[in-house]
């Protein structure tokens, strides 16, 4: 005789018991209140239900076909079945239906008919099938797709199934309901993993695959700009950048893509719910928005009048920031500043440097002890004088002699003149020799940046064609660091170009993707699209249609969401931000009214 003295078995019992009411309670508290099966419908409590099951398909099927039967504005539930079939049952029955069509096929010809189309290109298709399953290339399935809609009264489930039903016949698909098999029709798409219908057809893989993958491709929020047409489902692309983690954008296309056109829009519907934006414009393409929106221009070259001091100062100092901080801040992009005008300088060169800048703002007594004062900035010819009177600084003052009295002579040799508290305010640097360009885009950036931490507002940082700037370390990592502290500032910064093989090959390329929440993808080159799909995580499809998009289309991407997406403008706007020469050159003479009767 055997004795169990375990203290624990009968408080194990009373756990079992009170679990066991516990899965009683919630299985009582998710479940409907009544079930009343009826042979073309169940009643769900106060819901009414019922399931189509597809019942033939046509002899091709397109990518996203299942689309507009997801995005219906309905409430329903979809299930898939995959159910593999023998491959050597399949070869049989494919070699037998092959016999039978070749057997056709001969006996018309003994009667002398006409060749019959149908089953020649039927029995190419069998054959092909055969020759794809034997390589192992294909597989095939019996496939069965189950979709349980659900409505408030019988009338409403009638509507919706007649809805789907012309979805699915428009592309010459048909369906059918599950009479006296609602309940298994309900059990089947219910996250059971169950087929209790077994309703099927046979399909092979590639056009099995055109059920993976289908989602709801919708991208709106109720607050923010319209940025185009949802191609998915034809629905509203309404976004609000500054929701998201960061407000930055990256936007690539080749030329004629439409980038300007989608760019200069934003800008316009941005300006209507008050957010200010700041632009660098390396081709002049922003001028006569600048002009119809009552915009400053300012044309940074050599022969301007417009001139910004790289050497000034930030004008205020945030409350989390000290004196020190901000000028050793300073002095750093000032020397980022000073290597991309030199070319390469030695690690002995660059601490000589840092020193003549400290001591350059000395010779004007500017410290950080009264950064707040008002004092003149000094110049690069400050610089170059305070470089040629240090030991090891004779060549790299002799460097910016062009800067001070040599060819470039004008271009950063003067005080700031200019005033950015316009709402929309342009950098037009298209005059500058293609050598100076990424210092002005530098020296702006610096200048916007300076200026917009003193008051902190919603504002857009637009920068087109920034691939001048990736080319070179010293602008890449300021534009780099300028995008990972626009969010504290709330700027968002749009980073746009066409030369997308050196941008994304540029260290600082994925990165600036990776941080930028949004991005804007038009037509693409064939050259450039897989390089574009592997840092975008496109999809064959989506490269797909990148390379045969129109003007004005493309992708709209939100973090890890993609959508098709139409760029479309009212006539008043399009006026406005057109960039077609002809165009434009219409609008000025009717601005003069040169405009022939």
């Amino acid at each position: 005789m055997a004795f169990n003295f375990n203290p624990f078995k009968k408080r194990d019992r009373n756990q079992t018991v009170i679990q066991r009411q516990a899965a009683t309670s919630l299985q009582d508290l998710i479940a409907p209140a009544g079930l009343e099966i009826n042979p073309t419908f169940l009643k769900l409590g106060n819901k009414y239900c019922s399931t189509l099951f597809i019942l033939t398909y046509p002899n091709f099927l397109s990518p996203n076909w299942f689309n507009p039967v997801v995005n219906t504005d309905e409430a329903f539930d979809i299930s898939i079945f995959f159910h593999p079939i023998d491959i050597s049952k399949i070869l049989r029955n494919l070699r037998k239906k092959s016999a039978e069509v070749q057997a056709q096929i001969n006996i018309e010809a003994e009667r002398g008919l006409v060749r019959n189309p149908l089953l020649e290109a039927a029995l190419k298709n069998i054959e092909e099938l055969r020759d794809l399953i034997q390589q192992g290339s294909e597989r095939v399935f019996d496939v069965g797709v189950y979709i349980t809609f659900f409505a408030e009264s019988k009338e409403e489930l009638g509507k919706i199934e007649s809805k789907i039903n012309n979805v699915l016949e428009q592309q010459l698909i048909y369906a059918k309901a599950t009479v006296f098999r609602e309940f298994e029709g309900l059990e089947s798409s219910l996250p059971l993993g169950l087929d209790r219908l077994l309703l099927t057809q046979p399909l092979n893989s590639r056009p099995a695959s055109t059920l993976f993958p289908f989602s709801s491709l919708d991208l709106s929020e109720g607050k923010g700009i319209l940025y185009g047409i949802n191609q998915h489902n034809n629905s509203l692309v309404i976004f609000d950048r500054f929701s998201l983690p960061n407000a930055n954008m990256t936007i690539f296309a080749q030329t004629g893509a439409g980038k300007s056109y989608a760019v200069k829009l934003e800008i316009l519907r941005s300006l209507l719910i008050g957010t200010d934006v700041l632009i660098i414009d390396p081709e002049y393409e922003y001028e006569y928005l600048a002009d119809s929106l009552g915009g400053s221009y300012f044309k940074i070259a050599i022969g301007s009048e417009d001139h910004i001091n790289p050497f000034e100062l930030p004008p205020f100092l945030k409350e989390e920031e000290t004196a020190e901080e901000v000028f050793r801040n300073h002095i750093l992009n000032l020397v980022g500043l000073i290597k991309l005008m030199m070319g390469e300088i030695s690690p002995q060169e660059e601490i000589i440097l840092d020193r003549a800048i400290t001591q350059t703002y000395a010779s004007r007594d500017i410290f950080p002890e009264n950064l707040n004062e008002r004092k003149t900035p000094p110049l690069i010819e400050d610089l170059e004088t305070v470089l040629k009177n240090t030991e090891g600084g004779e060549d790299l003052s002799a460097k910016l002699y062009k800067f001070t009295k040599g060819t470039y002579e004008g271009f950063l040799n003067q005080q700031s003149n200019i005033n950015i508290t316009n709402r929309l305010v342009i950098f037009g640097i298209r005059e500058l020799q293609e050598e100076l360009r990424p210092l002005a885009m530098y020296i702006v950036l610096n200048y916007i940046w300076t200026s917009i931490k003193k008051d902190i507002k919603k504002r857009l940082v637009i920068v087109d064609e920034g691939w001048w700037l990736l080319k070179h370390e010293e602008s890449a990592a300021f534009l780099f660091s300028l995008v990972k502290r626009a969010r504290k500032y709330y700027l968002g910064i749009t980073f746009i170009t066409q030369d997308i093989e050196d941008a994304l090959n540029s260290p600082y390329g994925k990165p600036l993707i990776t941080n930028s929440s949004a991005s804007i993808l038009l037509r693409q080159s064939p050259a450039n699209i897989e390089t574009l799909g592997k840092a975008f995580k496109l999809t064959e499809q989506e490269k797909t249609l990148l390379l045969q998009a129109s003007v004005g289309t493309g992708l709209f991407s939100v973090e890890d969401k993609h959508v098709a997406i139409q760029i479309l403008a009212s006539y008043a706007e399009d006026q406005i931000i057109t960039s077609n020469p002809a165009q434009l050159l219409a609008l000025k003479k009717e601005r003069r009214g040169e405009i022939e009767e």
